[in-house]
Parts: structure tokens; sequence; C-alpha cells
């Protein structure tokens, strides 16, 4: 990966979101760009397209795992919250430590796989702790935060916001709106979840909306950055669109595309 540009000479990022487990991508993901960019859900608990994959599974089976998309699927969450404490019982387990020492395993992997530079930020399924344990010189996380590349800036604010699902790095409205605010105006306004937008937060294939920010969209509306840039819901009804003069991308399910979205300018 070439170094961050300067002067006239274009510049070009590639950004990537929801890997979940795909470290083997990850690592060619910076390939011909100046910079990586993450926007989060690093973490596989469970793939919703093969069940036998994720942390999940590799405790309780496949499954299991059906049953519990079965119900989370079909939004009945107290009763998946209700036959995870079954499995968790059953197999007497620490439940927090089993957890923390599988996402340790992954995160060990894919922080590894990141070129430099990295600008990351969280997903809702990350645990933030853990963090600086793996972010290595070459990978600067941002929450909240802005930062200058090419001569752009760009500002980060990672998590989600709460849902029945309780993932781990969901917050409330007010605290991600400060968020917001606190980044202010930037080139390009980088999030893990999108602005709320029916079409932006319709996953086509859960059949469900996905929580989306209004703070977000009415920063976007306010303040008009180039790019909005998220991911978070991996099957879209649209992928891309214009609110005013931002362009707003959903840059893509990377566990499964394997492929970055590229930004020149």
């Amino acid at each position: 990966m070439a170094s961050t540009p300067g002067g006239n000479r274009r510049a070009r990022v590639h950004v990537v979101s929801d890997v979940h487990g795909n470290a083997r991508d990850l690592a060619r993901a910076g390939d011909g760009a100046d910079a990586l960019i993450c926007l989060g859900d690093l973490v596989l608990f469970l793939d919703y397209a093969d069940h036998s994959r994720g942390i999940f599974p590799d405790l309780f089976g496949t499954e299991n795992a059906d049953r519990i998309v079965e119900l989370r699927t079909a939004r009945r969450f107290d009763e998946a919250r209700d036959f995870q404490r079954q499995l968790w019982a059953g197999i007497g387990m620490d439940r927090a430590t089993a957890i923390r020492t599988a996402v340790r395993k992954q995160y060990a992997e894919l922080f590894s796989a990141f070129p430099t530079p990295t600008y990351a930020t969280y997903g809702n399924v990350d645990v933030p702790p853990l963090w600086p344990e793996y972010a290595g010189p070459g990978t600067t996380v941002l929450d909240g935060q802005r930062v200058e590349i090419g001569g752009w800036t760009f500002g980060f604010v990672g998590g989600g916001l709460r849902t029945p699902m309780r993932t781990p790095y969901e917050i409330g409205d007010e605290e991600y709106a400060a968020k917001i605010e606190a980044v202010g105006e930037v080139d390009v306004l980088c999030t893990h979840i999108p602005p709320e937008v029916p079409e932006l937060v319709y996953d086509t294939v859960a059949r469900r909306f996905e929580r989306g920010s209004r703070a977000l969209l009415d920063a976007i509306r306010r303040t008009r950055p180039r790019y909005s840039l998220f991911g978070h819901v991996h099957q879209p009804l649209v992928r891309r669109m214009r609110i005013g003069s931002t362009e707003c991308v959903n840059v893509g399910h990377f566990a499964s595309t394997g492929r970055p979205w590229a930004l020149e300018w």
C-alpha cells in the first residue's frame, strides 16, 4: 500500500464494512489504495447464510444455530434469549469468558490482516475495550473523531443503536447523536449504520428494517458532506442514493463479497 498522498496527486481509499471474520480477503483489501477504511463488525458470531460458521455454532453446533436463526428471523427475540440461556446452562461454561476468548482469537487474526495505514471504527457486534490490545501502530481507531486523508476530512462514528438483538456495542440515541455532533462538518462521514431512510435500512433477505440513525440523517442534510459511507445492512433495498448533494453509499457486505468499495478524488 502506498503512503497517504499529498500535493496534487489523486488519492484513493478502499472502504470495507461487515468483515465478519473474512481475514483472507481483508489482507488484500488495501491493495492499490493509499489507505484502508474499515467501518466495523469484524467479529463473526453467526453467519446467517452459513449456520456452521461463527462463535455460536463453534460452541453449540449447527442445529442449535439453525434454531436461533429461525427464532430471530421470526422476531421472537424473547424466545431466542431463553433458548440461549438454556444452551449456556447446558454446557456449564462462563458465557462472558467463553465469548471473549473466541473474540480475541478472531481479533488477533483480523487486526494482523489490516494493511498500513488503516482507519477503523466499531460495528455493533464489536467489543471496543479489546481493540487497543490488537490495533498495531498502522491502525488508527476513531469514534466521534476526524482525520485528514489526501486533503479531505473524514469523520468516524462507530457502533449501533439499541435493538432487541442486544448486540455488544449498541448505545442510546442521545450518545450516538453526540458523537455525530462531535465530528461536525467533514468531506466524508463514515459510520457503521446508515442514515434512517427506509430504502437504506431495509434488508431484503432478512425482510426487516434495521436501525438507522435519525441524527445521522439530520447531520447529512445540515452539513452536506460529499459522501456518507456505511454498512450494517447486508442486503439493502438500495445500496446508493443521494440526500441533497451527499452521495450515500452502503459499501457492501465484505464477508460475502471480499471486495472493498473504492473512493478516488
